[in-house]
């Protein structure tokens, strides 16, 4: 959610551990996408029924729906995908959790980082009706109304499970020195293969010589 990062990583904990890729640069503006021709959506008693003959396809499905019962699910083609919360993680001091409003816009400042901190966002979410492909974190962050940086991660392929996965993205650390200090806007969001938005968040947020009181 800061603007400058480097290529450390970090595990991931919870229910679910996931290995944060690298993160990429890029402009995250929709009309600089390029729309992906996916083939048809079908449910997952679909999913399965579909190359059951392909050993190593059907290996492959069975282990990414784990002990999913097929019965519980709902025949629903479109996936769901639900942010249960969202944190920032920074060594020797408390979490700073932040809540996530329904409208997806924070009202006002929404939090405060330190200049040349280094931190995680970590962040839970849980996955209903369907297996979600592809699902990535996009943001991007403006000062002054300049873009200051634009970034996307892959989160992976994910199927509906009772409990929540949890993911920490890549290590990053916030600039420093007093052009870096100063309020930021930013817009972050979490789609799937599809473009289809889950959540939308577009906030403020301040780089200060030292962390909020």
């Amino acid at each position: 959610m800061g603007d400058d990062k480097n290529d450390d990583a970090s595990d991931s904990g919870g229910v679910l551990s996931t290995e944060p890729s690298e993160s990429s640069f890029y402009a995250t503006d929709e009309d600089e996408e390029a729309h992906i021709e996916l083939g048809p959506k079908m449910s997952i008693r679909e999913h399965l029924e579909k190359d059951k003959d392909d050993e190593s396809l059907r290996r492959w499905k069975e282990q990414l729906l784990g002990g999913l019962d097929v019965n519980e699910v709902a025949e629903v083609e479109e996936p769901d995908v639900k942010i249960m919360s969202l944190s920032i993680v920074v060594a020797d001091r408390p979490d700073i959790v932040l809540e996530i409003p329904e409208s997806g816009h924070p009202k006002g400042l929404w939090f405060t980082l330190k200049e040349g901190s280094k931190y995680n966002l970590r962040f839970s979410f849980k996955i209903s009706n369907n297996i979600v492909c592809g699902l990535k974190y996009t943001n991007t962050v403006w000062k002054k109304g300049i873009k200051v940086d634009s970034s996307k991660q892959m989160l992976g392929t994910f199927s509906p499970q009772t409990e929540p996965y949890i993911h920490v993205m890549t290590k990053e650390i916030t600039p420093s020195g007093i052009f870096a200090r100063g309020s930021y806007s930013a817009k972050t969001k979490f789609l799937d293969d599809d473009n289809k938005c889950y959540l939308e968040l577009t906030y403020t947020f301040d780089i200060q010589k030292d962390w909020a009181a």
